[in-house]
């Protein structure tokens, strides 16, 4: 299965005409289960300490990105915000936060963050440089950041790399790959689950079929569609965290999440 994304009702940045804070709104209000866990744990961490996790952004769709990315190249936006296909945003995966609100240095922030599975994007706690406000949940596909990284992958950089497989993971087209996105995300699960095929790159070759028959999953040309349901359901095994429906409780979240409902292998 894809990597589900659930609503989530947290305090955001944005405020009524009273002053009062209200919750990030519904288009950004959507991660994945292991994000959504780890936003839960920050929140909880950071309240015993005085503080709050205040958001300012969680998940992007494609025409949200774009424009995003837009605002950047005609100067509207600083900071830097890449293309479409190149965010962990666009696989709700990664928030910014109000810096503000946290009540505790960014260095101790960031302790706090990675013993949860958020990792910054920025080298060092610098609070006033760009994107220190950011914030991935990479989950499994820090293994593919690591791949490229190891350079076993060339086509892109680490980072793109990483956050374009995370947006395949939900069932999301990435540029890159033209008309073959089922082959991509093919490659992606692949590589998650520890095989070494080259590039990601939508063209199944030699290497990417002998991964996929090491993996137990027949190479049928004609049906891509079920040798990725396969795979997935081997990834959703592999790494549980990711596809489990939390059931959260704390005081930035206005809600608990609503959706109960179990993932099926």
């Amino acid at each position: 299965m894809k990597s589900p994304l659930l609503p989530i009702s947290i305090l955001s940045i944005y405020k009524n005409s009273l002053g009062d804070r209200l919750p990030l709104p519904a288009r950004m209000a959507q991660c994945t289960p292991d994000t959504q866990t780890a936003i839960f744990n920050i929140a909880t961490d950071l309240a015993s300490k005085g503080g709050k996790l205040i958001l300012s952004d969680l998940f992007r769709s494609y025409d949200m990105q774009s424009q995003s990315h837009n605002d950047y190249v005609s100067g509207k936006k600083k900071a830097f915000s890449p293309p479409p296909g190149g965010s962990f945003h666009e696989a709700g995966r990664a928030f910014d936060i109000d810096l503000s609100s946290i009540k505790i240095a960014l260095q101790d922030f960031w302790e706090v963050a990675a013993s949860h599975g958020m990792l910054p994007i920025i080298a060092k706690p610098k609070a006033g440089a760009s994107e220190s406000w950011h914030f991935d949940c990479r989950g499994s596909h820090q293994l593919v950041y690591q791949y490229y990284a190891d350079k076993k992958g060339t086509n892109f950089k680490p980072y793109t790399a990483a956050a374009a497989s995370g947006i395949l993971s939900i069932g999301v087209p990435v540029n890159a790959f033209c008309t073959n996105q089922t082959q991509a995300a093919i490659q992606s699960c692949v590589i998650r689950l520890g095989k070494e095929i080259g590039n990601i790159d939508g063209q199944l070759g030699r290497k990417s079929q002998q991964a996929l028959e090491d993996l137990g999953v027949a190479f049928n040309s004609g049906n891509v569609s079920d040798m990725l349901l396969q795979v997935e359901n081997l990834v959703q095994q592999q790494f549980t965290d990711e596809f489990k429906i939390p059931s959260l409780t704390s005081n930035n979240f206005i809600t608990p999440p609503k959706n109960t409902s179990k993932a099926k292998a």
